[in-house]
């Protein structure tokens, strides 16, 4: 869903965004624990990993 958050910002997400405004919720805690800092680290990676594999996959694509 997209919505304007509290930060000023327009964004598309489903859990709220990093300033801590979760839509139709209000405000949920604004800090995040160490473990779900690292969770949330990996999960980018991960992401950023699977980016890059179709980034890849087109070049090759554009080199045939």
């Amino acid at each position: 869903m997209c919505c304007q958050c509290c930060c000023g910002q327009q964004r598309h997400h489903e859990r709220g965004c990093d300033c801590g405004y979760q839509e139709g919720h209000g405000h949920r805690r604004r800090f995040l624990s160490k473990a779900e800092k690292i969770e949330k680290l990996k999960n980018y990676a991960e992401e950023l990993r699977k980016e890059l594999t179709a980034v890849e996959e087109h070049i090759k694509e554009l080199k045939k």
